[in-house]
């Protein structure tokens, strides 16, 4: 599948012109670049695809919307597999990478720019499935009600009946072994010190904001947007599945359907 062809039943969106240019994440993604993807996290993309095909029942031809795709490893391994895919970021420099790699490629996927909290309302019901994996968009955000604005823009950009894929961090986990961590207890957000590095190796000194939830959490606010056939596994990056919620898997995995037929 060319690249020319991506997104045949999705309308097209131009990437925004007036994003969060001060969002804390921004700079973070500037400094590390491509350097992003050699990060232990990021290599088990195949396996975490796989096991999303297999959970979800996917089949190739189908419309996928990645949201916080950052360079776009997943989204472009979907691509690899026959799916029309579009993927968004608010680091222009993460699109940049995910579009490049795209085209050398001439693959089926195509990379916007965009504010995951405000998705583009003609989105909606356009997409078989939609993916928010690896704390991409949702988790991200520090204020109150962000993360809701998320999902929602994410469920409301399914059609009918469509599959939803999302992780979240585990908030057991973050209060257990983040010693270094402040791990706010009222509203759920765990803040580390650390540095990212970039393709040369210069260290970058940044904060780490992460939103963690537990799977009542998860559960009440799919509930809360009427979806479906709701599971929720204990994961971890490279190693997707349907193992139960613990203590001592750093993710939960949410997966759900849009209602067939309106509530």
């Amino acid at each position: 599948m060319g690249h020319s062809e991506e997104l045949s039943d999705a309308k097209t969106v131009k990437p925004s012109n007036e994003l969060d240019h001060d969002h804390w994440f921004e700079p973070l993604a500037e400094h590390m670049g491509s350097a992003y993807l050699r990060y232990s996290f990021t290599k088990g993309t195949l396996q975490e695809v796989d096991a999303l095909e297999r959970l979800l029942d996917l089949s190739p031809g189908m419309s996928i919307l990645d949201i916080g795709c950052g360079p776009g490893r997943h989204a472009l391994e979907f691509a690899r597999r026959g799916y029309r895919v579009t993927g968004i970021d608010i680091s222009e420099r993460f699109i940049e990478i995910a579009t490049d790699a795209a085209r050398a490629s001439s693959l089926g996927a195509s990379f916007i720019r965009h504010d995951a909290r405000d998705l583009p309302a003609q989105w909606e019901s356009s997409f078989d499935v939609v993916v928010c994996l690896c704390q991409g968009g949702f988790g991200l955000m520090v204020e109150d009600g962000e993360d809701e604005r998320v999902f929602a823009g994410a469920v409301a950009s399914l059609k009918p009946g469509g599959s939803i894929a999302l992780s979240a961090f585990n908030a057991y986990f973050a209060v257990k072994h983040f010693a270094e961590a402040h791990f706010d207890a009222g509203r759920g957000l765990s803040t580390e010190s650390t540095e990212v590095r970039d393709l040369e190796g210069r260290a970058m000194a940044t904060t780490l904001w992460t939103g963690c939830y537990t799977p009542r959490e998860l559960r009440l606010l799919a509930q809360r947007h009427l979806l479906e056939d709701v599971r929720i596994h204990g994961v971890e990056p490279g190693a997707y599945g349907e193992a139960e919620p613990s203590l001592e898997l750093p993710e939960f995995l949410l997966l759900a359907q849009r209602a067939s037929q309106p509530h």
